[in-house]
């Protein structure tokens, strides 16, 4: 939360998006209380699947190569939650696939479904770039405190060492 308040003290508008890791109810509280939108991914539980029994049928007829996607939006309390939160769930059928993948994000944005899934899942590229970046240049080593400590690893990690810089041809 310092983090958040320093961004907003600069005059920057804030938005989290979060794992199931960080789905607690003091974290949608704390966001609430200083108006930072958020979406966090929600385990799936009984309740939250029956709310979209109807999305989890497949269509009547051959099935479709095609990935199908269907979306639900609705407020939900779960008992330790102070009051209710909008959800997203998300449901994608699979051909050959025999049970659809189902998500759930908790979220207080205002924006269509989709276009709540759409940042949630920008989360999962941003952690595809951190890897992509640990295994091909070795960026493992960025464990220094401060900012400016790990931007001269890094550098040091991915510039080349030429013989121009130790005086050869």
């Amino acid at each position: 939360m310092p983090e958040v308040d320093r961004q907003q003290a600069r005059g920057k508008e804030v938005a989290l998006r979060a794992d199931a890791t960080f789905a607690r109810p003091e974290l949608y509280e704390a966001h609430e209380a200083r108006q930072v939108k958020f979406a966090i991914r929600l385990p799936a539980n009984a309740n939250l699947e029956r709310k979209i029994t109807k999305l989890l049928k497949r269509p009547a007829g051959r099935p479709s190569h095609k990935r199908l996607m269907r979306y639900k939006s609705f407020f939900y309390q779960a008992a330790s939650w102070t009051k209710a939160r909008r959800v997203v769930a998300k449901v994608e059928l699979h051909f050959g696939e025999l049970f659809p993948r189902v998500g759930f994000i908790v979220t207080n944005f205002q924006a269509s479904s989709r276009a709540v899934v759409r940042f949630y899942n920008k989360r999962g590229t941003a952690e595809q770039w951190i890897k992509e970046g640990k295994q091909a240049v070795a960026m493992t080593r960025l464990s220094c405190h401060r900012f400016k400590a790990n931007q001269v690893r890094l550098w040091l990690s991915v510039t080349p060492i030429t013989s121009a810089a130790h005086g050869g041809g």
